[in-house]
């Protein structure tokens, strides 16, 4: 099962705005409309709890109700524009964003204040409650299923406890850090300039904890492991956490394979002491495979998953599992996806909500060789939709590639991922966008690609990118 959805709830006064000279503007002018003395300085040290709660200090209990209206008639001319974003407020918010999150924003300030603040300092949240202090925030946070909540008062920690959150402070308010440790806070950052790095680190063991759960529970698998960065780190998380005898790698031979990914796959699971399944499948046999339509990779994954799956019946092994990662599962056509999960496949990566980047990123750390593994797909994805899949083709494709690479290396060109695309009698030759003019001007590299076969060849000026033909499809064509 998916780990829950990010949600991170924010306060707004003194965690995400500077507040306190427009607020000090309006109590001035409350206390020159009333004649009542209110030390506006005083005030803006003890931001955080109800507007009620600090009219009480200054006004006749009979008097707090009218105080509170004028000061929140008051507010929007004097308050909204003088008010400014603190140190990384922008950044953690679209750290949230970056890691598929929701935010919200739980504050004292009533709501339309609060939202009219946003809006002036341009900050996008998903959600806005106001009115609710303490215990009421946990109540809000609960409700909307959030996992951290960052404030700067001991409130904001009661609220985040309240709903079983992590608690995070930031000492931008009235409380120092020792203050917000004490008022039950999990994290102290110096303020939010530091979350964005703290919650990649934090996604990142939290996820990889997911992960390890979900593999222990699995029991035994067999990883349908094509070399790439993906399927080598669940290969190797899955060791870790079932121990190389539960474990077992399976690399699909066919005309799909490129024969340089064979040998480094063997050594890559011999080096975690799995055993290294080589089964041959035969996706050409397959008509919608060869028709090469908009779901062609669904008729090559049906074959891999219904040649492993068997073998790893014999083996005793409980599932089959492929590399798809989270961002796989985010991207709007992936036909391979649906024909594995018809067919049982287990997704531990794409389960425990495991990105490309958090794949690469705890594959460093873990010194697995693929970490930065350039992006390898079956030779397949490079032709162009609606042309047939032939060996032949197969061939001329992998033959240009190779060929180019070495043109390139040998002409100090560093690249780093090259595709030529088969999209027809023109081969159209993808590298790093900033390798883009370099290429087109090598004439050598054109000469490469054209001995394989081709009758013409171009650099395509967008450069490299995943997925590609998926431009040429029309939309109705889409398979999801």
């Amino acid at each position: 099962m998916a780990p829950d959805a990010l949600v991170v709830g924010f306060d707004l006064d003194m965690t995400l705005i500077d507040s306190r000279p427009g607020i000090a503007a309006v109590w001035d002018a409350v206390s020159a409309r009333t004649g009542v003395h209110v030390d506006s300085a005083t005030v803006v040290t003890r931001l955080g709890p109800p507007l009620d709660h600090e009219a009480a200090q200054w006004f006749p209990p009979a008097q707090v109700p009218a105080a509170v209206a004028l000061y929140r008639e008051l507010y929007p001319d004097l308050a909204v524009e003088a008010a400014a974003l603190l140190p990384g407020a922008a950044e953690a918010i679209k750290a949230v964003r970056r890691h598929g999150g929701k935010v919200l924003v739980v504050t004292a300030k009533n709501e339309p204040h609060a939202r009219l603040h946003l809006e002036h300092l341009g900050l996008e949240v998903d959600e806005i409650a106001g009115d609710v202090w303490a215990e009421e925030k946990g109540t809000v946070l609960r409700a909307h299923n959030a996992t951290i909540y960052v404030g700067d008062h001991h409130g904001d920690m009661l609220g985040a406890r309240t709903a079983g959150a992590l608690a995070l402070g930031v000492p931008t308010g009235p409380l120092s850090a020792e203050e917000l440790r004490a008022a039950g806070a999990d994290v102290v950052l110096t303020d939010l300039a530091d979350f964005p790095y703290w919650l990649d680190e934090h996604m990142l063991t939290t996820r990889l904890a997911a992960l390890e759960t979900q593999l222990t529970a699995l029991g035994s698998l067999v990883v349908a492991f094509s070399g790439g960065a993906d399927s080598a780190f669940l290969l190797a998380a899955a060791v870790r956490a079932l121990g190389s005898d539960n474990v077992a790698a399976a690399t699909a031979v066919s005309p799909s394979l490129p024969d340089a990914e064979l040998a480094p796959a063997r050594e890559f699971a011999d080096s975690l002491g799995v055993r290294h399944l080589t089964p041959r499948t035969d996706e050409m046999a397959r008509e919608g495979y060869r028709a090469n339509d908009g779901d062609r990779c669904y008729f090559c994954k049906a074959e891999l998953l219904e040649v492993v799956t068997p073998i790893a019946a014999e083996l005793d092994i409980a599932h089959v599992a492929t590399g798809t990662n989270a961002d796989d599962a985010r991207a709007g056509f992936r036909p391979g996806i649906r024909a594995a999960a018809e067919r049982g496949a287990v997704t531990p990566l794409r389960d425990a909500g495991l990105t490309k980047e958090q794949v690469r990123e705890a594959s460093r750390r873990w010194g697995l060789p693929t970490w930065d593994k350039p992006a390898a797909a079956c030779l397949s994805s490079r032709i162009a939709y609606g042309l047939s899949i032939t060996p032949a083709r197969l061939a001329r494709v992998e033959q240009a590639e190779v060929a180019l690479r070495a043109v390139l290396a040998e002409t100090g060109v560093p690249v780093r991922n090259l595709r030529v695309r088969d999209v027809g009698d023109t081969a159209r030759i993808e590298v790093d966008a900033d390798l883009v003019e370099a290429v087109e001007a090598l004439q050598e590299a054109h000469e490469a690609v054209l001995a394989a076969g081709f009758e013409t060849a171009e650099v395509d000026p967008k450069g490299f990118r995943s997925g590609s033909m998926n431009d040429l499809l029309p939309e109705p064509s889409r398979f999801r």
